[in-house]
């Protein structure tokens, strides 16, 4: 792999990591279409460190508060001083991530009769070579993001203040609502296509949770995702020789986490200025085109678009 190849392919992970229109769909479809091949999952494992570098960089004060809170909870859970009741807003919050990251164990049960676990469907559905599931799956998630914006626009029709201006929804999670996000993470854990930020954002929506929350939820949740997803890979990539230099390797890694944290900001003035239409309309026509290409190179069983780059 050339560094050209890896700045490429950063590029291509850092935006759509946080984005609403799927990094596993996006790596999918352009490793099928123009041939793109990584060729070594360490390198994929450092293209995901880069993510979540960014998404660290973006949220530092909340990621440094909640590592701090995590350390009292410990404590009082081990002296027997943990309360429910009465807990700071930070303590809630870890509380209900912890809650929103159960959902994940779902992904190792076995799937009877098939000799694989749940989250064996993924790697199996994005190298394939068939692009019809990743283009359903970019529908579902063009598909979520509408049930959510429009969840949305009931929350703020219904919660006005005196002077008739929109309240938007509630600012703190219950356990209902960490575990639909939880399970909204989890599905797209599976589904190559269906976007992690884009499902776990919409499924805050329509629970009534404040845009800027449920978007800051989102993020945050995906942290311990994206690092247990990436040691995981890293389990698989250490038999594996290194096939990839320095340079490659660390031009997409900083390629990822770059794009990465500009891709977090400006997903966060979209939701704020709501903007998130654009996201549903492009991932309702992205899908719509793989399904249909897809369909063709099923009946004609000619590969389109053999280019490499």
């Amino acid at each position: 792999m050339t560094v050209l190849q890896a700045i490429f392919q950063g590029f291509i992970q850092g935006a759509t990591e946080f984005l609403p229109i799927s990094s596993s769909g996006h790596l999918s479809l352009s490793q099928h279409f123009f041939g793109i091949r990584v060729g070594s999952l360490l390198f994929d494992v450092m293209l995901h460190l880069g993510t979540l570098i960014a998404v660290v960089a973006v949220y530092r004060g909340l990621v440094w508060r909640l590592l701090r809170e995590l350390a009292l909870l410990l404590r009082d859970l081990f002296t027997g001083r943990f309360r429910r009741k009465g807990m700071s807003p930070d303590r809630r919050l870890l509380v209900m991530l912890i809650l929103g990251l159960i959902p994940l164990f779902l992904l190792f049960l076995p799937v009877p009769g098939t000799g694989m676990k749940i989250k064996d469907f993924a790697d199996l559905w994005a190298t394939d070579g068939d692009v019809v599931i990743e283009g359903f799956a970019l529908i579902g998630t063009s598909v979520l993001l509408t049930l959510g914006i429009l969840a949305d626009r009931r929350t703020q029709a219904s919660r006005l203040s005196p002077g008739g201006r929109p309240l938007g929804g509630r600012k703190a999670f219950r356990a209902p609502d960490a575990l639909a996000v939880g399970l909204a993470q989890c599905a797209a854990a599976v589904f190559p296509g269906l976007s992690r930020s884009g499902s776990t954002l919409s499924a805050g929506l329509m629970r009534g949770i404040d845009r800027r929350s449920a978007l800051d939820y989102s993020f945050v949740i995906g942290i311990p995702s994206i690092l247990a997803a990436a040691l995981l890979e890293l389990k698989e990539a250490a038999p594996q020789p290194a096939e990839i230099g320095a340079a490659p390797m660390a031009a997409g890694i900083v390629t990822a986490a770059v794009v990465g944290f500009f891709a977090i900001r400006l997903l966060r003035w979209m939701v704020a200025t709501d903007r998130l239409p654009v996201f549903a309309i492009y991932t309702l026509a992205l899908g719509a085109v793989a399904v249909v290409l897809g369909l063709i190179e099923r009946g004609t069983g000619v590969p389109i678009g053999t280019g490499q780059i």
